[in-house]
């Protein structure tokens, strides 16, 4: 399970890494910015409902705040 998140947390940075460097390179002259942005934004979003559906298959478990 870490496996899967961090390869997704790797794959949203390397995402939001690519859009920096073509803005800089582009200069707005391209939509890659947009596209990178655009992907980052969709792993995000797959990442967040992968974690939701492993904690309800049990794959994952919540642990709270331990307030001691």
């Amino acid at each position: 399970m870490r496996f899967v998140v961090i390869l997704a947390f790797l794959g949203i940075v390397g995402s939001l890494a690519s859009a920096l460097f073509y803005l800089m390179r582009d200069k707005g002259g391209t939509n890659r910015t947009v596209n990178a942005l655009t992907v980052r934004i969709g792993l995000s979003i797959v990442l967040f409902l992968f974690v939701l559906f492993a904690h309800y298959m049990g794959w994952i478990q919540s642990t709270g705040i331990a307030a001691h």
